[in-house]
């Protein structure tokens, strides 16, 4: 069985949002991405792949397509394939997110 402690994955840098790997397979990628204040992901579209992303801990903006939405601590929200997402901290403290994109890129 593959397990992992998703806390004791986690990392934060200065320089820019950290994006961890949990589990990658041949179908499905789960990565944590780890944000200090101010730090976003760029809004961006993958055409043939679905994004969940999964507050952890914190809150994060999240935008998908022309919507933007304050997630809290436990919330999810899926970017179908086509539409543009991102993600940012305006919040003062620590965010991670737990973010699943399936099919897995070719």
């Amino acid at each position: 069985m593959e397990t992992v402690t998703l806390a004791e994955q986690r990392r934060f840098s200065d320089e820019s949002l950290q994006k961890i790997p949990v589990f990658d397979s041949t179908f499905v990628m789960v990565d944590q991405y780890c944000l200090k204040p101010g730090q976003s992901q760029r809004i961006h579209a993958h055409e043939a792949q679905d994004k969940i992303y999964t507050v952890l801990t914190g809150e994060a903006l999240v935008t998908v397509g022309e919507e933007q939405e304050l997630l809290p601590e436990g919330s999810s929200v899926i970017a179908r394939a086509g539409v543009p997402h991102g993600v940012s901290n305006e919040s003062d403290s620590n965010v991670v997110l737990l973010v699943i994109m399936a099919p897995k890129q070719a």
